[in-house]
């Protein structure tokens, strides 16, 4: 089974998460940000990722430790679940069109971490959600995980579409990367042999 149990527990925050990559898109997600919440609730449904999620963090300050904090534990429990990496597809990517936004999305499970940030979102909030701190999430996510995740954004005006668009694109691009090729099965996919 590819799953991974995280608990991750620092000054600002106590992270508990269970990720299960051959799921079918259910989640219990209390971050105590609500926009984070949805976001995640996105990723594993759009994903078909089982993800089970609870961090009491320091949100009287802000959301950025909160944010931060889980873009890191769903990166090592990405890390965890895949193991060797035998027989993944390794590459994933998606157009998503979202009304008038169109969001890019490319991942390589290379072993080596890269985030290309391509968003521009015009406004600072999203309700009480901080936009700036979404690059902080996949940033937190690429280190953490291990890979290389391309957000391009080629149209949109609307910040919620353009958040939504990329955690929604990135679902299906990582979905995608993660998937078993039964043809490659006990495979590592690279010429290198390791990953």
């Amino acid at each position: 089974m590819r799953t991974a149990e995280i608990s991750r527990k620092t000054a600002e925050t106590d992270i508990r998460l269970f990720l299960d990559l051959d799921g079918s898109g259910k989640s219990s997600v209390d971050s105590g940000c609500g926009f984070l919440d949805h976001m995640l609730t996105l990723l594993a449904s759009h994903g078909r990722f089982d993800i089970e999620l609870k961090c009491t963090g320091d949100t009287y300050v802000d959301y950025h430790h909160t944010v931060e904090d889980i873009g890191i534990a769903l990166g090592e429990a990405f890390s965890m679940a895949l193991g060797d990496k035998k027989g993944i597809q390794r590459y994933g990517d998606t157009a998503l069109p979202m009304d008038e936004t169109l969001i890019l999305s490319s991942v390589d499970f290379s072993g080596r971490d890269f985030l290309g940030y391509r968003l521009s979102i015009p406004t600072e909030k999203v309700g009480d959600f901080d936009t700036e701190l979404c690059e902080e999430f996949w940033l937190g996510f690429v280190r953490n995980a291990k890979c290389a995740l391309h957000l391009v954004q080629l149209y949109g005006r609307n910040s919620h579409h353009i958040i939504e668009g990329a955690f929604k694109s990135a679902a299906r691009s990582l979905r995608q990367a993660v998937s078993v090729d039964p043809r490659f099965a006990g495979e590592i996919p690279s010429t290198k042999g390791v990953l």
